[in-house]
């Protein structure tokens, strides 16, 4: 191993390095497991180093994305099935996403990986079951890309303020390294699996010659978690931990009216007193 991939390996266990999982999650991770489709988008709010810089850059609560695909019987190409299991050895009935890792590139995993974590599912409005096959295809069929860190750097200077930056760090996502397909970070991949069956994310609008309107693909390279949030093409799905509208009244949460908690969770005042 040379001294530069040993430094990587260190830097990537450190940006890895997770905080414990809270003691009570936001959602209800069984009944998102329930409600979870195939090609719905995972958000994470994750938990580790990387995951604060995601966020910092993004300035979003949500630093990772994931895809759904379903468990293995759920994929109608057999040969697509067979290509899934090179990289997933795991049980068959299991539900599993694909996802960017840093360290790791693009993988396969299984859905209760995020079992402890504060999720979100996004799902592609009206999408149809042979574009999302389509869609698991383009994703299976790039398993074992590496991870773009380069392109999470170039991601975060891209949107300082262009004006004030040094030429030589200015992002090259348009230049030399526009086409290359061969690395992704989380979003950029799942984006690019939609363009291919033409379903927007959020794409640009312009005019044409015509004044009629037609839509433009952005760069996939530069699209984040929260995009997937914000599109309007997406329907949000929640899961509440506790309370989930339409099991039962909000006046029913057991509340503790003798106490308030701050924001971070610090300090608790007794309103007794």
């Amino acid at each position: 191993m040379g001294f530069r991939s040993y430094i990587a390996g260190k830097l990537t266990l450190w940006l890895n390095k997770e905080t414990p999982a809270p003691e009570f999650p936001i959602e209800d991770f069984e009944q998102l497991s329930f409600e979870v489709r195939p090609c719905d988008i995972l958000l994470v709010k994750g938990r580790t180093r990387v995951s604060e810089v995601i966020k910092t850059i993004t300035q979003s609560a949500w630093s990772h994305s994931a895809i759904y695909v379903g468990r293995i019987h759920d994929i109608e190409d057999p040969a697509l099935r067979d290509l899934l299991k090179l990289h997933y050895t795991g049980e068959d009935d299991k539900q599993l996403v694909i996802e960017g890792l840093l360290g790791q590139g693009t993988v396969v995993t299984e859905l209760d990986t995020y079992k402890h974590d504060h999720l979100r599912i996004c799902r592609p409005s009206s999408l149809s079951r042979p574009d999302a096959q389509k869609i698991i295809a383009f994703l299976v069929a790039h398993l074992g890309d590496a991870y773009d860190l380069r392109q999470l750097l170039d991601l975060a200077r891209f949107l300082l303020p262009w004006a004030i930056m040094p030429r030589r760090w200015r992002s090259s996502l348009f230049s030399k390294r526009a086409g290359d397909s061969t690395k992704a970070v989380c979003s950029s991949v799942i984006a690019e699996a939609f363009h291919r069956v033409k379903f927007p994310v959020l794409p640009l609008f312009q005019h044409d010659e015509n004044m009629n309107v037609r839509l433009v693909k952005r760069n996939t390279r530069l699209f984040t978690p929260s995009d997937f949030d914000i599109s309007p093409y997406f329907d949000i799905i929640k899961s509440p931990f506790y309370g989930e509208l339409g099991r039962g009244s909000y006046r029913d949460l057991p509340w503790a009216d003798d106490h308030i908690i701050s924001l971070d969770g610090t300090a608790i005042v007794d309103t007794k007193k």
